[in-house]
């Protein structure tokens, strides 16, 4: 059994190759800042790309949220993250928050954000920075950014943006309003949305499924996905050549057809 590591904040569980990370500062409705949960993201990321026994991450918040984000009482008394002069906040930010996406962007299995509640600002962010997202219908989304005088510090814009285009994401940032699963969902936010007590047998489900496929290649696969974003199609085929050239040489490519070649044998 893979040795799990020592979170504060946040709960973290493995099985059958699924592993859940559930924020655990409902206190705080889950927010970002003014807790460890950077840290426990962070260390989370950091130990799934080193344990082989993990093929799927799945996030959620404990309690009714998903994530507040940022933690607003902070940002009332210039505190914590968000103390000091414009070039020491900058740092906070750089050491803080952007940790994060820097973390999520790296992970090398699929991640899916079981997202059971509101996701504001930050929280929404982090959702978005996920693979695929799973709603439950209590849910809510916002990047509230502006509604407070700030601008989404933690890559937001970056990554909304990719997901459901420009001119959605520009609209979205812009306005600071809040929608819910449904109009999430319409937008392409969110994958699917089910009621609040199926969300992580829903999750769970789709996590068991791709946890099932050969671990090597799913990690390769969502490594492709990532980097077919940013790569010219001669490049990324030369790529792909590599890559597949690494699976065809791994015994869990030998099962898999000859698992199928047994399966076309019975019918």
């Amino acid at each position: 059994m893979a040795n799990l590591p020592q979170l504060s904040d946040a709960l973290l569980t493995l099985e059958d190759r699924v592993a859940v990370l559930t924020l655990n500062r409902h206190d705080l409705r889950n927010a970002l800042t003014g807790s460890n949960l950077i840290d426990d993201l962070v260390a989370t990321a950091d130990w799934v790309n080193h344990c082989d026994d993990v093929s799927v991450l799945v996030i959620t918040g404990a309690g009714s949220a998903f994530s507040a984000g940022g933690n607003i009482r902070d940002m009332a008394d210039r505190s914590g993250d968000f103390a000091g002069d414009p070039a020491e906040c900058a740092e906070r930010y750089r050491k803080g928050i952007q940790r994060i996406p820097l973390a999520m962007q790296a992970i090398e299995v699929p991640v899916i954000a079981a997202v059971n509640g509101p996701a504001i600002g930050a929280g929404f962010d982090l959702a978005n920075m996920a693979d695929i997202r799973i709603a439950a219908d209590t849910a809510k989304f916002g990047e509230t950014f502006l509604n407070l005088g700030i601008i989404p510090g933690d890559g937001g814009a970056w990554f909304m943006q990719r997901l459901i285009g420009y001119q959605r994401a520009f609209e979205l940032t812009l306005t600071g309003r809040v929608v819910d699963a449904a109009e999430a969902k319409d937008l392409g936010i969110v994958m699917d949305m089910v009621p609040a007590d199926e969300l992580m047998p829903k999750a769970l489900a789709m996590a068991t499924k791709m946890a099932s496929q050969p671990p090597k290649a799913t990690r390769l696969t969502k490594r492709l996905m990532k980097m077919a974003q940013r790569m010219e199609l001669k490049d990324f085929l030369d790529l792909c050549a590599c890559f597949q050239g690494m699976s065809h040489n791994e015994p869990e490519h030998l099962e898999a057809v000859q698992k199928m070649l047994a399966s076309m044998a019975r019918k």
